[in-house]
């Protein structure tokens, strides 16, 4: 091929001259055949570079059985021009696979280095990046164990990037990562967090919280240290990714020695982050996340101040999504203290008064599971609760009547409030409410006990 402008070129002319040079040229004319090729593969038409293929394929096949220099050179000329040619489209790069690319690839990857590995390593992620069966040939034909290897002693950070790219891309199959976990190499995944491009950061994060599903991978990728490179993520501007790492995190909490260093690590205005964005899977996560995390009685002091921001400044879906995480912390004996001496309370009490349905619905859901305990009980009252309640009985939308009959029967039955809150006994939703009540108690007291 010449160097003349692209458009001039006659592309089947060229295709015999490459074939040609392949077939029966030197070894510096094939090297320079497929450097002219790898040059132009950007701009030739798919069918000439998909004709083009088999030529290369069967150089990198070779059997190099003499380690012969010459041979070596020209597997790395046909390896890079590979390369190039699979960026050009996803078919191309599924001719490969059908034609053996990775094998071909990976039988060569244990006996070289330098500039030839390189050239080996960033063919392989190519093809294994967009093409399902080169991946599935990787992962299962020994692949795996021969990326590991060259991990084990890999010291050029460019090669050892590829290397943990191509390993986050097959992370994501469930038989690698039990084979990872035989190898001892999970430390490498936890490594590719932090190193190569975003999207394959990414992939490995989705690769941890897998890995985070048990208990004992939950502890592993803690102890490898994944939470830093996790939160590290979770910082970035690309929303797919903050969620990716968000849920990642909130799979890792799940191991609880770990949440004081979690929020150490700043992943809890991280989370508020989500939860005042309008992904609703996004709120989902923080909001799962925030019921593991408050388990720590700091965390739940950190969180719970910026609920208070969200329900003070924040739009009507945050402040509903917050007011929902106050009513999930207060079912736990553990953070009700932290949220009733928050400040959250007032806070809460104007949203009921001026909130949209949902925002009205949730606050009076916390409101409810506060007033099954007594200090919570006079913390309402002191601060206005019980007549905004009774009002509420008699409201349109039945989630808030339910909930406000709920604490109000809580209310009733407390000698305390018993006498203020009398006259609303008639109510039918107070009465069905209190009826309802009674049978559940009913029913726990009746179900059987079991020694623990």
């Amino acid at each position: 091929m010449d160097e003349s402008e692209s458009g001039d070129i006659d592309w089947e002319n060229e295709l015999r001259n490459f074939q040609n040079a392949i077939a029966t040229g030197t070894k510096s004319k094939r090297i320079k055949a497929m450097a002219m090729l790898a040059r132009y593969s950007k701009h030739a038409p798919e069918h000439v570079l998909a004709r083009t293929i088999p030529f290369l394929m069967v150089i990198l096949g070779h059997n190099n059985r003499s380690n012969d220099s010459a041979n070596f050179s020209l597997q790395m000329a046909s390896a890079y021009c590979l390369k190039c040619i699979a960026c050009r489209s996803d078919e191309l790069v599924t001719q490969m696979g059908a034609n053996g690319a990775a094998q071909l690839l990976m039988n060569l990857l244990p006996h070289s280095d330098g500039m030839f590995l390189k050239v080996l390593v960033k063919c392989l992620l190519v093809v294994v990046g967009f093409c399902n069966t080169s991946r599935a040939v990787v992962a299962t034909a020994g692949g795996l164990g021969i990326i590991v290897n060259k991990l084990s002693s890999c010291e050029d950070r460019e090669i050892r990037r590829y290397l943990l790219e191509i390993l986050s891309l097959l992370a994501l199959r469930r038989n690698v990562r039990r084979e990872i976990v035989r190898l001892d190499a999970l430390r490498y995944v936890v490594e590719a967090v932090g190193v190569g491009s975003m999207v394959s950061r990414e992939r490995a994060c989705q690769a941890i919280g897998m890995f985070g599903v048990t208990r004992e991978g939950r502890r592993a990728v803690v102890e490898l240290g994944a939470i830093l490179p996790v939160v590290e993520l979770f910082c970035s501007r690309d929303h797919t990714t903050k969620l990716v790492a968000g849920n990642t995190l909130g799979v890792i909490s799940a191991y609880v020695d770990c949440i004081r260093s979690i929020a150490q690590a700043g992943a809890i205005p991280l989370y508020s982050e989500l939860l005042e964005g309008g992904d609703p899977s996004g709120k989902d996560i923080a909001e799962d996340a925030f019921c593991v995390l408050a388990f720590d009685e700091a965390n739940a002091i950190e969180i719970v101040g910026h609920l208070v921001r969200i329900m003070r400044d924040g739009d009507n879906e945050a402040k509903s999504a917050a007011a929902n995480v106050v009513w999930d912390l207060s079912t736990y004996n553990h953070s009700i203290p932290v949220v009733r001496d928050s400040g959250v309370i007032p806070v809460l009490v104007e949203l009921l008064g001026s909130g949209s349905n949902d925002v009205k619905e949730n606050v009076s859901g916390a409101f409810s599971q506060m007033s099954y305990d007594r200090v919570n009980r006079i913390a309402l009252s002191d601060a206005g609760v019980v007549p905004i309640f009774i009002d509420l009985l008699h409201d349109d939308f039945e989630e808030l009547r339910d909930n406000a009959a709920e604490a109000l029967v809580n209310f009733y039955e407390d000698p305390l409030y018993h006498d203020s809150v009398s006259h609303i006994i008639d109510a039918p939703s107070f009465r069905s409410m209190q009826n309802r009540l009674a049978q559940l108690r009913e029913t726990n007291e009746r179900a059987p006990r079991y020694d623990t």
